[in-house]
């Protein structure tokens, strides 16, 4: 079986989802196990036999800018018991300084008073002194205590810090801190003052000083109060530091070049003195003293190569990348292939913590990720094993047992007898079966389908044409389309208009056709997926529509394209243009033509019969034009494209107000403007088909007003929440009203209103139907607010046009190029500035 992840593919759908839940159990285990061996302290001693598994592979030559002065055995046997006294330190700091030194580190402790400290002073004011201090363990309130150095000596000392190492839980050395104290007083370690000396130029060294500059600022490492603990990388040559015994400098036979311009350090090795501690490298080494301790520190702080340990959040998130590769794994590898994955992914866990120690000096124990892997490995094996079981079971015993939903032929008696791989194959035999009646069952429903259909793989390629397609492409003489590209198949498809008929998409698709045939090309998918209307080489007219094939994981898998013939719809329209035609010119005429005849027999005969007559004429006929009149602009503007532009609402209003002044003005009634836009109200808009809506507003509350009223349009913004404002044109008479009942019929067809109590009012009832399909069609809003006696209010809501910028279109007076009336298409998208 082919490696995927389409695991219904692999096991179906019931044994996808259980395989799907399989999985996801068993990595909620391995994450478990990971955050387990992470966050407590269960695998804290198979991390530091980790650790020191890799220092034991550490080489890092020690710096020849450090000088050990060894009180050891030799020493003690020369000099006498320790301790000596201090006239003793004295003449090894007066020899030191004489020998120039860059500084001297005295890790002793003169915590008590005696006659030499003057002395012992003088001698280390001579040369740049640091000396030690020593922190007792916290009592019980969390302070504690500095053994420090006596006063002369302190005073001398160019700084002093702690000497305090602590051993982790193994009693092995491995870090130390930087800074210590408590709540009231916080001392660094003996290094940090020296080398903060170094990297300001008051202590210079020999060799190197440039080297010690560049080095990163580690004692920075945690923020203000924290300890700053690093990971000191012990090495095999963590000894072997120039030395000389201490006797050997009192007696002068250290040469003086040795301490000349680099740092001495003075510390106790002998055996005697109790001051060695534990390294990770103890087994090759030996218990390390100290003073070599601190050596190591110093080292590491002029190197900048201190090794900081990685915090457990970021080492459960980097634990948790092999943890989800073998997860990935399990989904498409065997069994041998996932084990030797687990072991793969174990061993780039153990390489990559020695990559990070050693490049780039970070301690990320790999124990936790090489802990759920191996943890995962057999817990998933055994689940997968079981589960593959149950499903083969459970699944092919149900696809036999349940009815299928295409006809088949019945069944043979005891068809799945005999042993289970015997019944399991059977079973499988039938699966097969169902799925070539599924094939059969899919062409046939293709075939069926009257229109043209073709089906392309992802290339656009033709894998099927169905039967209607085959007879297109015969009556048009051409080859069939399978095996073909879909560009190639239909390239004598001439190109006539986009569906949406924006002139933007017209003119892209026009030049560049036939390139939006390729289904691959990506710039065309949205303009072929909305559909085109094509014309091929008989005349005839199709709309070419393609369609993405996906699988159930959404991913595409080829494309479908359908043809649509169109011609016969085309035949209505342009029918249905002559039936328009014929209400606006060939009826509108003869109503005219009566109406002159009216005028001029009115004048010629005075008799009361005959005016009276005239009258009724002349009232039919013009109420005849006035509904073929509103029908045909009703028409129009339900089914004629747009001709949209920037347009100030207020401006319209202001036309629409002109329009219907005479017959305001005959019955006294005033029409008030309150604009709150300050210009700002820009709409995108037919400018005539508007200003028709407005003035079909105004029409109507002028008839149904009693006269010495007021009609006031107010145009204002509306904010919206989460979107772009609204302009808003309120339109409110002191008319008649409109009784609730009736409001909901109010933009229907032929529906009047008042048409018994007010029979003078004439109309044909399509006003308020144009009204709601203009701004409908203009992605507005029209609202009625009535109360009999009370007057109505008409409220349009319309979008507020911006400009490319976002912002509110300016004033049309002050657009040089013309944007401000430049044509858009019904979408409101506008074109090139200089398309007029």
């Amino acid at each position: 079986m082919p490696t995927t992840l389409d695991l219904r593919a692999r096991y179906g759908r019931s044994a996808g989802r259980r395989f799907l839940f399989e999985w996801l159990a068993t990595g909620i285990f391995g994450v478990v196990v990971l955050i387990v061996a992470a966050l407590l302290p269960v695998t804290a001693s198979l991390d530091h036999v980790v650790y020191d598994s890799y220092l034991r592979l550490n080489s890092r030559a020690p710096s020849p800018d450090i000088v050990m002065v060894e009180i050891d055995n030799a020493s003690i046997e020369q000099l006498g018991r320790w301790p000596w006294p201090r006239s003793m330190h004295a003449r090894l700091a007066e020899a030191l300084a004489k020998a120039h030194p860059a500084a001297v580190v005295y890790d002793v402790l003169f915590t008590e008073p005696s006659p030499d400290d003057q002395a012992l002073a003088r001698a280390f004011a001579e040369a740049p002194t640091f000396l030690p201090v020593l922190l007792s363990p916290a009592d019980d309130t969390g302070m504690r205590q500095a053994l420090r150095p006596v006063a002369p000596l302190a005073a001398a000392a160019v700084a002093i810090g702690h000497i305090n190492l602590e051993v982790d839980s193994d009693g092995i050395v491995r870090s130390v801190a930087l800074f210590e104290g408590d709540t009231h007083s916080r001392w660094p370690q003996l290094m940090v003052p020296l080398w903060r000396s170094i990297r300001s130029g008051q202590v210079k060294l020999a060799d190197g000083t440039e080297a010690a500059r560049r080095a990163p600022d580690i004692t920075r490492v945690g923020g203000p109060g924290s300890e700053a603990r690093f990971l000191v990388p012990f090495s095999r040559d963590a000894q072997r530091y120039r030395k000389v015994s201490f006797a050997q400098v009192l007696a002068g036979t250290a040469p003086p070049e040795w301490f000349r311009g680099r740092i001495v350090i003075v510390g106790a090795t002998a055996s005697g003195l109790y001051d060695r501690f534990a390294t990770p490298l103890s087994g090759a080494l030996g218990p390390l003293p100290g003073a070599y301790i601190h050596a190591n520190v110093l080292d590491t702080l002029l190197r900048g190569d201190a090794i900081e340990p990685v915090s457990r959040p970021v080492t459960i998130v980097a634990s948790l990348v092999p943890l989800a590769l073998l997860l990935a794994g399990f989904l498409v590898l065997s069994p041998v292939r996932s084990f030797i994955l687990t072991a793969v992914l174990a061993a780039c866990a153990l390489v990559v913590g020695a990559a990070l120690l050693f490049g780039a000096h970070r301690w990320m124990t790999p124990v936790p990720a090489i802990l759920a892997l191996v943890s995962l490995y057999p817990v998933w094996s055994w689940r997968r094993l079981e589960m593959t079981m149950a499903y083969l079971r459970k699944e092919l015993q149900q696809l036999a047992d349940e009815p299928n939903l295409l006809p088949e032929a019945p069944r043979r008696r005891r068809e799945f007898s005999g042993d289970v791989l015997e019944r399991y194959m059977a079973l499988m035999a039938q699966a097969a079966q169902r799925v070539q009646d599924m094939k059969r069952f899919v062409w046939d429903s293709l075939d069926s389908v009257p229109e043209p259909i073709l089906v392309a793989d992802r290339r656009g390629a033709v894998l099927i044409a169905n039967q209607a397609a085959r007879a297109h492409f015969a009556r048009l003489g051409e080859a069939l389309p399978e095996g073909r590209l879909m560009r190639d198949a239909l390239a004598d498809l001439a190109f006539v208009k986009t569906i949406d008929g924006s002139p933007e998409a017209d003119t892209f698709a026009r030049a560049h056709w036939p390139a939006p045939l390729d289904p691959t090309r990506p710039e065309y998918a949205s303009l072929m997926e909305e559909g085109v209307e094509v014309r091929d080489h008989e005349e005839r007219d199709h709309l070419l529509r393609y369609a993405k094939c996906t699988n159930a994981e959404g991913e595409q898998t080829g494309w479908i394209a359908g043809l649509v013939d169109v011609t016969a719809l085309h035949e209505a329209e342009r029918q249905r243009e002559d039936a328009l035609r014929l209400l606006s010119h060939d009826m509108r005429s003869p109503q005219a033509s009566i109406l002159a005849l009216v005028e001029i027999e009115r004048a010629r005969n005075e008799s009361p019969h005959v005016q009276g007559l005239m009258q009724r004429i002349e009232r039919y006929a013009r109420r005849a034009l006035e509904l073929a009149d509103d029908f045909v602009q009703l028409a129009r503007a339900e089914s004629q494209p747009y001709d949209l532009r920037a347009a100030s609402l207020g401006e319209l209003v202001i036309d629409a107000s002109d329009e219907v002044w005479p017959q305001a003005h005959a019955k006294h009634i005033q029409i008030d403007h309150v604009f709150e836009d300050d210009g700002s109200a820009w709409i995108c808009a037919d400018r005539s088909l508007m200003t028709r809506t407005l003035v079909n507003i105004l029409n109507n509350a002028v008839k149904y007003s009693p006269a010495n009223t007021h009609i006031t349009c107010t145009v204002a913004l509306v904010p919206v929440a989460g979107a772009d404002s609204r302009v808003v044109c309120t339109i409110r008479d002191q008319g008649y009203g409109i009784p609730l009942d009736q409001q909901a019929h109010l933009f229907e067809r032929f529906r009047r209103f008042h048409a018994k109590d007010r029979p003078e009012v004439s109309g044909a009832g399509l006003g308020m139907a144009f009204v709601k399909t203009v701004v409908t069609r203009h992605r507005g809003d029209v609202t009625v607010q009535s109360e009999p006696g009370k007057g109505t209010a008409f409220t349009i809501s319309l979008p507020l046009f911006l400009d490319e910028t976002g912002g509110a279109l300016p004033d049309e007076d002050e657009d040089e190029d013309g944007d401000a009336h430049a044509p858009m298409h019904e979408h409101g998208e506008k074109p090139d500035a200089h398309a007029d």
